[in-house]
């Protein structure tokens, strides 16, 4: 697929944003995986069209997407988008209070893996990097 077409730029930006230090390595990633065009779709249509459009700002999309992960108990991408909500400048007690949230619509088990062991694990790799401010949690 066409790596320069305006959306997979816009995409890049984005991704860019939630995730400075390795965004490229993930896109990288996908040119070695079975099916290279789904990095360069992925990048297009999640980054470049949806999370660009008018109406909410990153930071708020990011937190929408952290919900959304924790309801559907995705713990696979829920550490990624956690990294991109403290990166643009969510705090840790926000993003909790958001999970917790999802308690009402997701049930206790949800709610265990996804804060008890993805939110934890974020939380504490960036304490050791010094990535999370006191001022944050």
């Amino acid at each position: 697929m066409d790596k320069h077409t305006d959306n997979f730029k816009r995409g890049l930006e984005v991704l860019a944003k939630i995730d400075p230090e390795n965004y490229k390595d993930i896109v990288n990633s996908f040119e070695s995986s079975v099916l290279p065009d789904l990095g360069t779709l992925a990048v297009e249509f999640n980054y470049g069209q949806i999370f660009s459009r008018p109406g909410l700002d990153l930071k708020s999309r990011l937190l929408a997407t952290v919900a959304g992960l924790t309801a559907l108990g995705n713990t696979e991408q829920l550490k990624f988008y956690i990294n991109g909500a403290l990166n643009v400048g969510w705090t840790e007690k926000e993003i909790l209070e958001a999970m917790l949230q999802m308690l009402i619509y997701a049930g206790f088990p949800v709610a265990l893996n996804t804060i008890l062991t993805v939110a934890n694990e974020v939380f504490s790799e960036r304490r050791e990097k010094n990535l999370l401010n006191k001022e944050e949690k």
